[in-house]
């Protein structure tokens, strides 16, 4: 079970920072990513982490950064940083078992998803 927090009301050009944590599995043997749905669009990949590294999506690249708990393997934040109003979105977590994806960017590719945070970012 993924879980997301730390989505919140936020001024443009400010920063959050997201939490997924794990329960009942760590997360080490899994490509990870974060996601987020705006209204009325499609579910986009925002970054993820694999064995391959770290990826980012063009829109965030510089601004945001995936931080993942490789102590414990039950937990990865996103830092968001010089935020947009375009970055309103819910945001999630998701997990694929490593091998069994293409692109850990691409939503259909994963398996297992949270229930979303919502970050609203203002003008």
């Amino acid at each position: 079970q993924l879980v997301e927090s730390g989505g919140k009301f936020a001024q443009s050009g400010g920063s959050l920072r997201l939490s997924c944590e794990a329960s009942g599995d760590t997360l080490q043997d899994y490509a990870l990513g974060w996601f987020r749905q705006a209204p009325g669009k499609e579910r986009e990949g925002v970054s993820c982490v694999s064995t391959s590294g770290i990826e980012y999506s063009d829109s965030v690249k510089g601004r945001f950064t995936l931080i993942l708990n490789d102590d414990t393997w039950n937990s990865m934040y996103l830092e968001m940083n010089a935020l947009k109003p375009e970055d309103t979105a819910v945001y999630y977590c998701a997990a694929v078992p490593e091998g069994d994806y293409n692109d850990c960017l691409y939503a259909d590719d994963m398996d297992y998803w949270g229930k979303g945070t919502l970050v609203i970012v203002s003008s």
